[in-house]
């Protein structure tokens, strides 16, 4: 299992947070379409995330109610093309998520900018538990700063229910 403390925040666009990156020498590391497709299951969250021809089958649990946004979760890295078939043979699917998200990393943070289809913009940090908790909370503390996130209310939902209560 492994965890990291995450923030995710609507933008209307991604040119602010952009120049700030920039200003800052942190470069994109990569362009990813992604698919998202949420299956139910008894606690937490199962998804199988189809990225630029890789496939990875992500179960994490998150408390929404915390002060802060811990997430434990499981990747699973499937090697077979028909994944999404098999899994909706065995499990019941519950929406399919589609974004294009700008992938930047910074000191163990994932800094991902989200165009999510349907919902618009958006920015989630995404820093992970190497040296324990404090240490985490020190670098994701300082992009949160730098980024000027507490500007933006922070939304603690997935894409997955924003795009439910969307489509209804």
């Amino acid at each position: 299992m492994a965890r990291n403390l995450e923030i995710k925040v609507k933008l209307n666009s991604h040119k602010r947070i952009k120049k700030i990156l920039s200003a800052n020498n942190i470069k994109l590391a990569e362009m990813l379409k992604q698919k998202d497709i949420y299956y139910k299951v008894k606690e937490g969250l199962l998804k199988l995330r189809i990225e630029n021809g890789t496939q990875t089958l992500i179960f994490y649990n998150r408390n929404e109610k915390s002060k802060k946004r811990w997430s434990d979760y499981y990747l699973l890295d499937i090697n077979t093309p028909d994944a999404e078939k098999f899994l909706d043979k065995v499990l019941d699917r519950i929406i399919e998520v589609k974004k294009i998200r700008e992938l930047y990393l910074y000191d163990n943070t994932r800094i991902h900018l989200d165009k999510v289809d349907k919902l618009g913009y958006f920015l989630e940090l995404e820093t992970r538990v190497i040296n324990g908790l404090s240490d985490a909370e020190k670098r994701f503390n300082y992009l949160v700063e730098l980024l000027e996130l507490k500007k933006y209310p922070e939304l603690r939902d997935t894409y997955r229910n924003l795009l439910i209560r969307e489509l209804k």
